[in-house]
């Protein structure tokens, strides 16, 4: 990212901030649901957080890289407090890397560290050795774990089992390159967390288009991740913009 275009997103991080942000505000009327902003872009933090819809960010590797953002823990850190201070989202998923169980726990807990753990949501792989990190952050450190990278409805027992805030299944991946049906997949999902009783969020991730979101909210799913394209396409529509713009016009002539 060249030194201009930090610039222009220096520009409107600074006007953006300067609107009044309640601390970790959550809207009366919001019920269970929680929309995520899957990015790690900052001109997109600062155009689509003010909305006031999103109750978080989430962030990966693949993310950062897209966004010229390091795959570091200082950065991260960075990243982190203009998320959970500036904008005042209420929590702020990142993604921890290692090879091993104890390299997935000390990167989890260096992430972790300086935050709020209620806000600070730690995701790790939905493998075995994601699996057992997060068995030992839950218990020693009282983390709050987000499984990720999610293909089968039965890995929803895997996250009710070890006690992971959250598992995020990836619906368009599941249904382009596994052949399966995604969106049944996550319905499933919310099945098997409902009929033991758990406390498991199933975070949708890896949306295609706002039918298929609506359609899963429509079932009972109260929680997705998604980017700001799809962000866009689901909270702006043309007829709506012309119906606002055509009230305005009225508003002018009618001045007495």
């Amino acid at each position: 990212m060249n030194l201009a275009h930090r610039a222009t997103i220096s520009s409107i991080l600074v006007f953006t901030l300067s609107l009044s942000f309640a601390s970790a505000f959550v809207p009366p009327n919001r019920g269970s649901s929680r929309f995520f902003l899957d990015t790690a872009s900052l001109e997109d933090w600062a155009l689509l957080l003010p909305t006031g819809v999103f109750h978080g960010v989430t962030t990966n590797p693949q993310l950062l890289e897209r966004s010229s953002e390091p795959n570091t823990v200082e950065n991260i850190h960075r990243l982190a407090h203009i998320a959970l201070d500036e904008f005042q989202v209420n929590e702020f998923m990142c993604q921890a890397w290692g090879s091993t169980v104890s390299d997935l726990v000390a990167c989890g807990n260096a992430l972790a560290e300086p935050f709020d753990k209620q806000r600070l949501i730690v995701k790790l792989p939905c493998t075995d050795i994601g699996l057992r990190a997060a068995s030992i952050m839950i218990r020693d450190s009282e983390m709050r774990i987000c499984l990720t990278a999610a293909y089968h409805r039965k890995q929803a027992l895997s996250a009710i089992g070890v006690g992971a805030d959250y598992i995020a299944p990836y619906l368009g991946r599941m249904t382009e390159a596994a052949g399966k049906d995604g969106e049944l997949e996550c319905r499933e999902m919310q099945d098997i967390v409902s009929g033991l009783g758990g406390d498991t969020r199933i975070l949708v991730a890896s949306l295609r288009d706002p039918d298929t979101l609506a359609d899963l909210a429509a079932y009972g799913l109260d929680t997705f991740t998604f980017g700001p394209d799809l962000a866009r396409r689901l909270f702006f529509d043309s007829w709506t913009e012309q119906a606002a713009a055509e009230f305005e016009e009225s508003a002018e002539r009618n001045r007495w």
